[in-house]
């Protein structure tokens, strides 16, 4: 005896297995997508120290533990500053004026120590505050006085330079200076330069006050949608004015440790590092948190140029190619974060369409039920 089969529930049983396979290999697809968005970088960044580490030309030098050491305590710098810039630049404002006020703050801490005979702490507790005292001023331009924040930043930054500039002279201050503050910079915990163990002190509470406090979460309201954050109650003035104070203080931090790791302060240093730290917040939007400027992608992003730098010289590429480094980088990652957001806004459409399209209609249910 044979059993009838009903074809239209065959079909539908078969089309059902289908939907689900295909929608089990979109999953799949999707998660390996999302995996090389999110870590990518650190891939690319692994294959190219690794590349490094075995050519012929760079390789026993570029793995030698002094270049290493130099590149994280040197990079250490450029990452604190770039973390200064990330703060307000999560409620959507550019700050160009870190570096400068990094580089006002390591002039101001080398000149209380070698002219006015201060000891370390307090002139650096000093450099901290004259860094805040930037943010208070930049806070004000922008957040009371509605000024255009990209232009107004590199006004200051501009400023800064100049003045410090016009103060040293030009000449590098190093006399009298305490032996223990470049030796603090040089000398290392565990075998690790201590500025990049500061830096990592820095990133974790920069990280914690951006992603686990209503401080950060009105950043982001802030950066997501101004008008919004202020109808909900957000007052946006003080917040960006904060945002601006604590980049301060965070840029004064960078330049205390530019005067440890220097033993002195020139002026034409600080504001070197504004490029190479934009290069490194915008690469850092890239990955782990894709899209959006973020702590850890930031510090990733800073030793990714460091290392592609040091790589290059290395294996004999003139000196030079760490500007070129920093433009190109930059541009790649405005670029790769552009058509990365692009990716996954069509991505979410096409997800919003399937799942309607998996929705049974409702003249469909009547119709069965009959």
């Amino acid at each position: 005896m044979m059993l009838a089969v009903d074809e239209p529930a065959a079909t539908a049983n078969s089309a059902g297995a289908g939907g689900r396979s295909s929608r089990l290999g979109g999953r799949k697809q999707s998660l390996f997508l999302q995996i090389v968005e999110r870590f990518g970088l650190v891939i690319f960044m692994a294959a190219m120290v690794t590349f490094f580490a075995l050519n012929g030309s760079s390789g026993s030098i570029f793995t030698s533990s002094q270049n290493l050491s130099q590149i994280l305590g040197d990079q250490a710098i450029v990452g604190v500053i770039a973390l200064a810039m990330l703060i307000p630049l999560t409620a959507g404002y550019f700050d160009l004026s870190p570096a400068a006020t990094a580089g006002l703050s390591n002039v101001v801490v080398a000149a209380l120590m070698s002219k006015h005979g201060w000891s370390p702490l307090p002139a650096m507790v000093v450099g901290a505050f004259v860094g805040a005292l930037t943010g208070v001023v930049v806070g004000y331009l922008v957040a009371r006085l509605k000024l255009n924040p990209f232009i107004v930043t590199f006004g200051v930054y501009v400023a800064l330079e100049g003045a410090t500039e016009w103060y040293t002279q030009g000449n590098i201050i190093s006399n009298n200076i305490p032996a223990s503050v470049g030796n603090w910079g040089l000398a290392d915990w565990f075998g690790v330069p201590r500025p990049f163990w500061l830096l990592i002190v820095v990133a974790v509470i920069v990280w914690f006050v951006i992603s686990q406090t209503p401080f950060g979460r009105y950043l982001a309201g802030i950066g997501s949608n101004e008008s919004a954050a202020r109808l909900v109650g957000i007052r946006t003035d003080r917040t960006i004015w904060l945002a601006t104070v604590a980049s301060g203080v965070v840029s004064g931090v960078a330049g205390c440790l530019l005067t440890a790791r220097t033993g002195g302060a020139d002026a034409s240093v600080g504001p070197s590092y504004l490029f190479p730290a934009l290069a490194a917040l915008f690469l850092g939007a890239t990955t782990i948190r894709p899209g959006r400027y973020n702590v850890w992608g930031t510090v990733i992003g800073v030793y990714f140029v460091a290392a592609a730098v040091s790589g290059l010289i290395l294996a004999g590429v003139n000196s030079s190619v760490q500007e070129v480094v920093n433009g190109v980088v930059l541009i790649i990652a405005v670029a790769v974060s552009t058509f990365s957001g692009r990716w996954r806004e069509q991505r979410e459409e096409r997800d919003q369409r399937r799942r309607a399209e998996s929705v049974p209609d409702s003249s469909d249910k009547s119709e069965l039920s009959l």
